[in-house]
């Protein structure tokens, strides 16, 4: 059985919690052998607060792991000082920092062979000096990685940004040929770890109606269609550009496998809308599987007993079943 690296997340936010409530599951027992990366303090606060018959056991290195139901086991990193609850802090950034190295160690050593991260803080994250947006190009530096993406799965729709943490005024300069034929190459790769061989890529465009021939803006003629002819000159089912408004639809009705996205909210708000709670994101392009929730920290609610595990569960799951 695959032995999953889960990573803490940062400590203030809700990454315990729902860590807890997804291995209290019994069905991710029928999944993997997960090991949490992280603190061990606040993993037994969280079962504290959860309430859950759960034991702690601290374990110094992968060679060291029993699981057994009811049993969470925890490499334990130690945090730099105090960490906060409720709140974005230096300490909890660092924190996270420590425990997305150390499960990338991990994981490149083959000790591991998947890893779900739970949500870390932007805001922690800059706090702490640290100089990435988030954890897809954090992990891409710790990995080498050139070409990668943010793709998100669920059940009712798959997406991929081919740009991630852009701001919207840059992103026409950025979407060139290049950009979406790496972007739809990755598509392919992202479904074929999902144990589709041939997905039916669909891409969407940039400008309100897909540019409307040029009239809604030229993204789509220059830049666009030519790596979507590319793409198909080389055996992959990639078709498009479509209009952003209707191209969502049409996969959340089984037209498409996946969707092209341009930008960051084009493709995470039809997302989110139908999956919220069970979707999950995943990097295309590391060396290394990495799956995590589809939402983040939520400070507003965390240790409180509020935060839904679901999107967890299905991270865990789908780690455990892919592919690199």
């Amino acid at each position: 059985m695959k032995k999953i690296a889960i990573t803490m997340g940062d400590p203030g936010g809700i990454g315990p919690e729902i860590i807890v409530k997804a291995l209290f599951c019994a069905e991710i027992r029928n999944y993997c052998s997960p090991v949490v990366i992280g603190s061990i303090e606040v993993i037994k606060d969280a079962v504290k607060l959860t309430r859950l018959p759960l034991k702690v056991r601290l374990i110094s290195s992968m060679s060291e792991s029993k699981p057994s139901d009811g049993l969470i086991e925890v490499l334990d990193i130690k945090p730099p000082a105090s960490l906060k609850k409720n709140a974005p802090s230096k300490n909890g950034g660092k924190a996270a920092v420590s425990y997305i190295k150390k499960a990338v160690e991990l994981a490149m050593k083959n000790e591991v062979s998947a890893i779900v991260t739970a949500p870390v803080s932007k805001e922690s994250l800059k706090m702490a000096g640290c100089k990435w947006p988030g954890h897809t190009e954090f992990l891409a530096e710790l990995t080498e990685t050139k070409e990668f993406a943010m793709m998100f799965a669920s059940e009712k729709l798959k997406v991929i940004l081919a740009t991630i943490h852009t701001p919207l005024k840059k992103v026409p300069k950025i979407i060139k040929e290049a950009v979406v034929y790496k972007t739809i190459s990755l598509a392919q790769r992202g479904m074929k770890m999902l144990g589709v061989d041939a997905p039916r890529i669909a891409v969407a465009g940039l400008n309100p109606h897909a540019g409307e021939a040029g009239i809604l803006g030229d993204e789509e003629i220059k830049s666009i269609i030519p790596a979507i002819k590319k793409a198909r000159k080389e055996g992959m089912n990639a078709s498009g550009p479509f209009p952003p408004d209707v191209v969502f639809h049409r996969a959340h009705n089984g037209d498409f496998d996946i969707v092209v996205c341009m930008y960051h909210d084009q493709g995470l708000i039809p997302f989110k809308m139908l999956a919220f709670e069970t979707g999950v994101n995943m990097t295309v392009g590391l060396p290394v599987i990495r799956t995590s929730p589809d939402h983040g920290t939520a400070f507003d609610i965390a240790w409180q007993n509020k935060a839904n595990p679901s999107s967890m569960i299905e991270a865990i799951k789908l780690a455990a079943r892919m592919d690199v």
